[in-house]
């Protein structure tokens, strides 16, 4: 199958780990290549193009965080997801507000891992066509993948746009989290549910003025505002 779903770049200093995302990443059609140093893995990302990049925050030289702080400055916004030891909400707050896509923390299920890649491909090449939605103060451009508030454009991960339009397709509808992890990250691990508050607190962080419309609902999920 070699390359046939394009090729990840994978970035991790530890041999069982590579070898492990080696194994199940290559099973599911990926081709891949290994990186154990920051900036030899932003050389990669210029040379290579891959579809994807499994980023670990604790490579040495240049970090994981600043690899991706790096790419996105360069305007790259190539699918990133973040591997750490780290169980800690700032790390996860902070890699996200640096334009990553997801994030798991080891030790993680290598079959996790490839079903959250499957996604941020899939997010990231967007759907053929779309509608555009309004709600409140926010239009959601689905063909061109743009949201747009009164301060002007609002630049979204692939993840976090499909998540807003997810929640803005049925104002009002309170979606749970298991619903919204099922429908936008395609994971049925229901145990890895925080993965969409920390999506949408980052989200609402985006919008700024804007954010009241995406709506908390204690003990259910979320929603977004109707505009009636």
């Amino acid at each position: 199958m070699g390359e046939e779903r394009g090729l990840v770049l994978v970035v991790e200093d530890e041999a069982a780990i590579v070898e492990l995302e080696r194994l199940y990443l290559s099973g599911a059609g990926f081709g891949v290549h290994v990186e154990t140093d920051g900036r030899q893995a932003l050389a990669a990302v210029d040379r290579l193009r891959p579809v994807a990049i499994v980023l670990d925050v604790g490579i040495p030289g240049l970090d994981g965080i600043e690899v991706c702080r790096t790419l996105r400055a360069r305007d790259d916004w190539t699918p990133v997801i973040f591997v750490t030891a780290r169980d800690d909400e700032i790390d996860r707050i902070l890699g996200l507000e640096l334009g990553a896509d997801d994030y798991l923390t080891k030790p993680f299920s290598p079959r996790e891992l490839v079903a959250r890649i499957k996604g941020m491909v899939r997010r990231a090449a967007g759907p053929v066509a779309a509608p555009t939605r309004t709600v409140g103060g926010v239009r959601l451009d689905g063909a061109r993948r743009r949201v747009e508030t009164a301060a002007g454009r609002v630049d979204l991960t692939a993840t976090e746009f499909d998540l807003l339009d997810r929640l803005m397709s049925q104002p009002g509808r309170v979606f749970t989290r298991e619903q919204l992890l099922s429908s936008v990250w395609g994971v049925a691990d229901y145990s890895s549910s925080r993965t969409v508050d920390v999506h949408i607190a980052q989200l609402r962080v985006k919008l700024g003025d804007a954010a009241g419309i995406v709506r908390t609902v204690r003990g259910v999920g979320y929603s977004v505002a109707d505009e009636a």
